[in-house]
């Protein structure tokens, strides 16, 4: 910024030295009237133009000011268009990633669904009557709804339904247990003939099987429904000789002896 001489320390500096001069003999007069109207002249001048020039500089230094504080409000908007902007989108992320997680979780529960249902689908390990063996899941539920049946007491319902079994899965790990129970509805339901036929094809199938003594004496009890009483006693004394361990052999002494 100038440095701007004070005008009234120049008129002062002025008269200083006018009277000095004047100092020098009153008859030896420096300046005339004239001269000192233009140094007074001249000075008022250069009084102006200084205090023109210290104008403009006031001036220009307001205008500097004025742009800095356009300029600052400029920067303070685009700081708060920017500030919202982060918000909405962080605003936009946060939601971003809540449908993310949701679509995550729905995904992990379709999955889960899907491996639900294919174990269902699966074939698995079962266990009937001691007997382990690999069983579809469609196997597994028709046998143990033929088995409800049976419980119920509805053994014409309970004799369809183990026959439709077998004919649906003759390879059935099912197949012995199913033949018993088949049996035992048949001779429920005074079917004796019938329910022979299938006790022996149980015992054909798989003579070691758990039901095996248990179907021996079911053919005798039908043998002697049908007052075939030879007939239950061969079968009686086989069940002794060929199952002598198990229960039915036990029960098959008592009838023998009732028998002769």
């Amino acid at each position: 910024m100038r440095t701007l001489f004070q005008p009234r320390a120049i008129v002062i500096a002025t008269l200083t030295a006018l009277s000095l001069c004047a100092g020098g003999g009153a008859h030896a007069a420096l300046f005339e009237d004239d001269e000192a109207r233009r140094a007074i002249l001249d000075l008022r001048q250069r009084i102006d133009a200084q205090r023109l020039a210290s104008e403009r500089d006031a001036e220009a230094q307001r205008q500097e000011l004025a742009q800095l504080r356009r300029s600052l409000l400029d920067l303070q908007t685009q700081i708060e268009s920017l500030r919202q902007e982060i918000a909405r989108s962080t605003g936009q992320n946060e939601q971003l990633m809540k449908d993310t997680a949701e679509l995550q979780r729905r995904q992990r529960d379709i999955a889960q669904g899907m491996d639900e249902r294919l174990r269902k689908m699966e074939p698995s390990k079962v266990s009937v009557d001691g007997r382990e063996f690999i069983a579809d899941p469609n196997e597994s539920r028709d046998f143990e709804a033929a088995l409800g049946t049976f419980r119920k007491g509805d053994f014409p319902g309970a004799q369809a339904a183990f026959n439709d079994f077998i004919k649906r899965y003759p390879q059935s790990g099912f197949r012995p247990t199913a033949l018993f129970w088949l049996g035992n509805a048949q001779y429920a339901n005074r079917d004796y003939r019938g329910a022979i036929t299938n006790f022996r094809a149980l015992l054909q199938a798989a003579p070691d099987h758990p039901r095996a003594p248990e179907a021996v004496l079911s053919i005798a009890n039908c043998q002697i429904e049908l007052k075939d009483t030879a007939g239950a006693r061969k079968t009686l004394d086989e069940l002794v000789k060929s199952y002598p361990q198990s229960e039915a052999a036990g029960a098959a002494k008592e009838r023998l002896a009732r028998l002769r």
